[in-house]
């Protein structure tokens, strides 16, 4: 065990170097902070300088924890991205070990707008994830919790909505500029221009230039639904990604439909879904997946790995037609990492 008894919101191993990690920790003495391992997670050393906001910060925001890492462009080794709850972003250009308020978002004129620190999930206001084009280290997407999709073409000065028919029908408008709960969103790996989204109200795509996402969600059995937390793309196929379902009828219980959990997978960009729930319970299986617990590897062919709330970590190898449970009676899971070391 490492921090035991501490949250790991999430861990990731930087692709640029394929050994240092990084892992986001609230901690009960030192508080949210992040710690940097460049040996396997043998030894492990906190950030000098966690992300936090400016003193005199006009809003009265503090950093509760940091919900998601994510490396820099493969153009900036050593760059790495923060994103916490209240809503904030943050740059470190030293592999971690100090982090910059990115005052282009988080002093933006309309935070407090779209991104209120009291708004949110059960767990807090977040910034649920950064993407970052792979041609472009300047061109970015957050998900967030209270303003949906925003996007910067300019490294972070400055920022706009991208939400376009996307639904919010919690809201008087369910269409609105922005106000979307974006769940998680993941660039396909060989067509950076196709954006996938699991959203609180379905499962979106979007292909750039345009600007009008499609709920491909609507193609999944009604009796699941399109409500989950994660949404991961197949390494070398744009038109092929995979979806945890969980309930969401009005009370939102958060575990599968029914009690019967499957991986769902698209093969032509969400024109139609496939169930995959060999080996997982046939029934009483009272569990979901969180934003970043479920991933895959480069394989060929393409391993999948998801944790689950229950403390269990499934796997396929098979891109999903069977499943196998490696480990059991671990807490709460909320971070999955795979790596070829």
């Amino acid at each position: 065990p490492i921090l035991l008894g501490c949250i790991v919101n999430h861990l990731v191993l930087d692709p640029r170097d394929g050994k240092t990690l990084l892992m986001a920790a609230s901690t009960g003495h030192l508080g949210p902070t992040i710690f940097r391992s460049t040996d396997g997670g043998e030894s492990w050393q906190e950030a000098q300088k966690p992300p936090a906001f400016p003193k005199g910060e006009p809003h009265g925001r503090s950093v509760n924890h940091t919900f998601w890492l994510e490396p820099g462009h493969a153009s900036e080794p050593g760059v790495w991205w923060a994103a916490t709850s209240p809503p904030g972003l943050f740059r470190s250009a030293d592999d971690g070990a100090t982090w910059e308020s990115v005052e282009g978002l988080n002093a933006h004129p309309k935070i407090m707008d779209w991104l209120p620190p009291d708004g949110g999930t059960p767990d807090g206001a977040i910034v649920a994830g950064v993407c970052i084009d792979p041609r472009d280290a300047k061109h970015m997407y957050l998900a967030t919790c209270s303003a949906g999709v925003l996007e910067t073409s300019d490294y972070g000065d400055d920022w706009r909505p991208l939400n376009q028919n996307v639904e919010a029908n919690f809201l008087p408008d369910p269409y609105p500029e922005y106000g979307q709960d974006s769940h998680q969103i993941a660039l396909a790996p060989t067509n950076p221009d196709r954006i996938w989204q699991q959203n609180h109200c379905g499962i979106y795509r979007l292909d750039r230039p345009g600007e009008r996402w499609e709920r491909i969600g609507n193609a999944m059995p009604e009796e699941v639904g399109d409500i989950g937390f994660s949404i991961v793309p197949h390494p070398r196929d744009a038109d092929t990604a995979w979806v945890f379902p969980m309930d969401g009828t009005e009370v939102w219980p958060r575990v599968s439909p029914g009690g019967r959990p499957a991986v769902y997978r698209t093969s032509d960009a969400g024109r139609s879904w496939t169930r995959q729930d060999r080996g997982f319970p046939a029934e009483q299986g009272w569990f979901t997946v969180k934003r970043q617990a479920f991933c895959r590897d480069e394989g060929a062919p393409v391993g999948l790995y998801l944790g689950t709330t229950g403390g269990e970590l499934w796997m396929s190898g098979d891109e999903g037609e069977s499943w196998c449970q490696i480990v059991a009676h671990l807490p709460e899971i909320y971070s999955v990492t795979a790596a070829r070391l």
